[in-house]
């Protein structure tokens, strides 16, 4: 049967049926799932497919905002607030909101970039390289600086004032402990920081 011949109660009827207007203004009963279209019984949590959700820390301030990274097939797909956490009950504000964003940007720089003393342009080095040349500088810079003892009489130092660390905000107890070792007690460093420190 044409549409054209149904009364306009009729057509009233098939228009809301093909264009899946919820069942309650179909007059069906308001107490059923009448809210639901065919288009949302369809819909799937967007998170559903993820292999593995793991906890991180928000890297910008030092408040330590927990964050659940959510992982498919070995990529991240989603970062969002941790409910769980004390400090930030599920919420982000808007940078930590956007690690997400930071993170699989096409512009975010993925290999160790050099640029020689007086070069005019950077290099792309292995990691290994790099962390090579870190050591190697650390230790000459150490060897270079180092002091026993002050001048005179003055008392054993064993120390360096040519070396610094700055820690970043969402470094834990454990690693803040391990580089005040590794700084402070095996290179004699004296400027040791942290960001977080109040």
């Amino acid at each position: 049967m044409s549409k054209l011949r149904l009364n306009p109660a009729e057509r009233a009827r098939e228009f809301l049926k093909e264009w899946s207007i919820p069942r309650q203004l179909r007059g069906e009963d308001p107490k059923s799932s009448a809210a639901q279209s065919h288009g949302s019984r369809q819909l799937r949590p967007r998170l559903e497919d993820a292999d593995k959700v793991g906890t991180s820390i928000c890297p910008y301030c030092a408040v330590g905002c927990s964050q659940l990274v959510y992982v498919r097939s070995g990529k991240v797909i989603h970062i969002e607030g941790d409910p769980r956490s004390p400090i930030n009950q599920g919420t982000l504000c808007p940078k930590g909101a956007a690690t997400f964003g930071w993170l699989t940007s096409e512009t975010r720089l993925t290999k160790v970039r050099y640029r020689a003393p007086h070069s005019d342009h950077w290099e792309e080095k292995p990691l290994e390289w790099a962390m090579d040349r870190i050591a190697q500088l650390v230790k000459r810079t150490r060897d270079e600086s180092f002091v026993h003892a002050l001048p005179g009489d003055g008392p054993v130092v064993n120390h360096t004032l040519a070396l610094a660390e700055l820690g970043g905000a969402t470094l834990d107890n454990e690693e803040n402990y391990l580089i005040k070792k590794l700084f402070g007690g095996g290179l004699g460093a004296v400027w040791i920081e942290n960001q977080a420190r109040v």
